[in-house]
């Protein structure tokens, strides 16, 4: 990485200082159209190793452009096309060339109005046959996309595109929900800006993007980040980085988790068919009804099993094909989408060797311009000129982890999760307990789990609950929180749901959770039948998290059957027993078992 330095040079009657840097077509892609520069045409322009904001966004190029895509999404027997939004500095017309930020959405046309699932119905038991009832065998919010990007970047040199995703807004063909489809027509825009395929202006006009140097960064809050991070998987030439903020890795893990039906925290009810029915703002949406029905058969909401539908729309079984940088922005209190998808795409990142960066806040599914908007813009804007403008500024020898504590500092760590973690087994027969011994729940489905978990001095029939003793020292846990326990079910089907929970003297928080649906208790692809008050061994994780429980709290385990906010919500009165002796949380706990003693 090289740059030209120059004692003195003009730009715009402006003279540039010894030790400022510019970048020409000797050091990098840009260049210009014919073979005499003209000298009224800026160049980029680099200081302290950062772009500098010297093209005007008042005179910026704005375009819309219709990018051919290689699916037919709506079976027309036409390719799909997407339509697409672009702003690039004035001077590209001129020859300048410049990266690209990349956001694709199906948001831009907004949402339709929503009609969920009616989720308080019983749940469904398989039979030896693997059927259930006889027959073989949801929505994220608008995100508030971070808005000012185009007025930061663009006078620094780059062009800014924002697409709508298939079957929405001006784009044709269907919303699919994540699979290649819309993987695939998202992919074309970088195809495009790198000449492979075509685009059109309204009129039918070929419209090229000879002004593209062919680098580009994707980014996105939601399901924004979302399909970067399918786009990625496909290994699309041309892209340099991305940039997911609460973004999805696996659908099933959105909408199920461990063979249970869950729901995105706020949207009870919702499922991927209602998804697609609330982003189809397409013209003539009527004719993706067929598409729309097909996903609300193949989701599988009887079982809640892993099927081939889901595995379409799993990118980590592609991450090896990434050859993109990856800057991953989550919130440890993101219930919508939540934190095992930061995890599970973290850890295959690292397994493969990919360039990462990782911030974890304390905020839900938002954006970290609205936790850390300095920082924030200035990371950024390293990052894509790291990437896109191959400035060697320093970006990455910084540490790789930025963590948000809970007193709202950040601390800056080489490894998530952090260094010194050990998986350690707490056995609940070591634990206090508000029920000694053999230990049964009633399930009430209508009880929200935070009046659950309140008053740990109380016996409460709807609820198993173990605490530690008071902590002589803060404990941090930096990981996934698994459980094991033996227990038996006085019917064929339930919901079961364990809460990590850190109690202090006078509040219960609940720190975060996990599901199961006991009939996967093999794995997730198949359901089983199990036997009523048979005893068995429900293994089953909980949601990662990096948390501190402070000295003289408690951390609490307690088990709930029906979790009112995410699971299905059945008929009351399922009795769950569990045996202590055979049972234990695993905690990711830094520094170990002599860290909680």
């Amino acid at each position: 990485m090289m740059f030209l330095f120059f004692q003195s040079l003009s730009i715009d009657g402006d003279e540039l200082v010894e030790g400022e840097e510019i970048l020409t077509k000797e050091n990098t892609q840009i260049s210009h159209k014919g073979n005499e520069k003209d000298e009224n045409i800026k160049e980029i322009l680099v200081v302290d190793q950062v772009t500098q904001p010297i093209f005007n966004l008042d005179e910026a190029i704005i375009e819309s452009v219709f990018v051919e895509t290689s699916v037919d999404s709506d079976n027309d027997g036409n390719l799909d096309r997407i339509h697409a939004s672009v702003i690039r500095p004035k001077e590209t017309e001129d020859g300048i060339k410049v990266p690209v930020i990349y956001e694709i959405t199906p948001y831009r046309y907004g949402l339709n109005s929503l009609s969920f699932y009616d989720v308080d119905v019983a749940l469904n038991p398989v039979d030896r046959n693997g059927k259930v009832n006889g027959k073989p065998y949801s929505a994220l919010a608008e995100v508030d996309f971070p808005g000012p990007y185009e007025n930061y970047f663009v006078p620094r040199g780059y062009a800014i595109v924002v697409a709508e995703s298939i079957g929405t807004a001006l784009s044709n063909g269907c919303p699919t929900v994540g699979d290649e489809n819309e993987v695939l027509a998202a992919s074309s825009v970088i195809d495009w800006l790198n000449g492979r395929t075509k685009a059109y202006s309204e009129d039918g006009l070929l419209i090229s993007a000879d002004w593209s140097t062919g680098n580009v960064g994707m980014i996105g809050v939601s399901y924004n980040g979302t399909l970067d991070i399918g786009v990625a998987s496909t290994g699309v030439k041309g892209l340099k980085t991305i940039v997911p903020i609460a973004a999805i890795s696996n659908w099933y893990d959105y909408y199920r988790a461990n063979g249970a039906v869950v729901a995105p925290g706020g949207y009870q009810g919702e499922d991927t068919d209602i998804l697609a029915d609330a982003v189809l703002t397409r013209e003539n949406p009527e004719v993706c009804h067929e598409v729309v029905d097909e996903l609300k058969q193949a989701q599988d909401r009887e079982t809640g099993d892993y099927n081939g539908f889901w595995d379409q729309r799993n990118y980590m079984n592609d991450i090896d094909k990434i050859n993109a940088s990856v800057f991953i922005v989550h919130g440890l209190n993101d219930w919508n989408v939540k934190t095992k998808q930061f995890s599970q795409l973290w850890d295959a990142l690292g397994e493969n060797k990919v360039s990462r960066k990782l911030w974890l806040h304390q905020q839900g599914h938002t954006s970290p311009s609205r936790v850390r908007e300095v920082e924030w813009e200035d990371t950024l804007h390293k990052w894509f000129d790291y990437w896109l403008y191959d400035i060697d500024n320093g970006i990455m020898n910084e540490p790789l982890v930025d963590i948000q504590r809970e007193d709202l500092s950040w601390s800056l760590e080489d490894k998530w999760p952090a260094e010194g973690t050990v998986s350690t087994a707490l056995y609940l027969d070591q634990l206090s307990t508000d029920q000694a011994g053999v230990a049964s729940l009633i399930d009430d489905p209508m009880i929200n789990a935070v009046d659950l978990v309140a008053h740990p001095q109380e016996s409460k029939p709807y609820r198993i609950l173990y605490t530690t003793n008071e902590l002589a020292d803060s404990v941090r846990i930096s990981g996934t929180p698994e459980v094991s326990i033996q227990a038996s079910i006085d019917q064929p089907v339930s919901n079961l749901t364990v809460l990590l929970v850190d109690y202090s003297a006078s509040s219960a928080k609940i720190v975060t959770r996990g599901w199961m649906d006991p009939q996967n208790i093999n794995n997730i692809n198949k359901s089983k039948p199990i036997e009523p008050n048979e005893e068995y061994t429900f293994t089953w994780d909980m949601q990662p998290d990096d948390y501190v429980f402070e000295q003289g709290h408690r951390i609490g385990i307690v088990f709930i059957a029906s979790d009112y906010d995410y699971t299905l919500r059945p008929p009351s009165g399922t009795k769950v027993t569990i045996y202590p002796e055979e049972s234990k949380v695993v905690l990711p706990i830094v520094g170990g078992e002599g860290a909680i003693k």
